[in-house]
């Protein structure tokens, strides 16, 4: 080892074979970090303390909220379900009175042709009213209206004196639940 050489730069002690220790450096503060004196760690206990007990009510917040929106499915599901099966209730009720109505014009022993007439009559009204509650509306196209494939299916074309493509004559009535179509009147067109 010469003499002006330090022996603490040496990478190993002479006789050694070890290497040399390097001198500790001191720890770099980081700013955003900072060792909690002696008298804080009780207010860090009581920070976590009120931290865990923030938690503990937001999860159980949660939870509940979870069960309700839970609940609010399991109940919107049993009112479609009950919606489905009872669709027709109304339209059942409205027509009992038309099937009552039938029976007695079956129970009549010697019915004239008036009567017949006149019971059939009523029962139609007694149809026509249940419909009408019920939103059931006729598709019933006049001669020389415009074909709407939307409401009307053509059964077939005939020669005629009018517009081509308009209603010559209705063979069935369709009819309409609402806006929605529930049989399309079957009517002739002309070419």
């Amino acid at each position: 080892m010469n003499q002006g050489e330090n022996p603490s730069n040496d990478q190993t002690n002479p006789g050694s074979s070890e290497p040399a220790v390097e001198p500790l450096q001191e720890p770099v503060a980081d700013e955003n970090v900072s060792m909690p004196a002696a008298g804080e760690t009780p207010v860090l206990a009581r920070q976590l303390a009120e931290l865990e007990t923030k938690l503990a009510e937001a999860q159980d917040a949660f939870l509940r909220a979870k069960a309700d929106a839970e609940n609010i499915r399991r109940r919107a599901q049993e009112d479609i379900s009950k919606a489905h099966k009872f669709a027709v209730e109304s339209f059942a009720e409205a027509l009992l009175p038309v099937r009552d109505s039938l029976e007695m014009a079956l129970k009549i022993e010697t019915p004239s042709i008036e009567s017949l007439k006149e019971g059939v009559e009523m029962t139609l009204k007694q149809l026509s009213s249940a419909f009408e509650r019920n939103r059931l509306v006729e598709v019933n196209p006049q001669a020389g209206e415009k074909l709407d494939p939307m409401k009307h299916q053509a059964i077939s074309m005939v020669a005629a004196e009018q517009e081509a493509n308009t209603v010559v004559s209705v063979l069935q009535k369709g009819y309409m639940i609402s806006d929605r179509l529930l049989r399309p009147a079957l009517v002739t067109v002309s070419q």
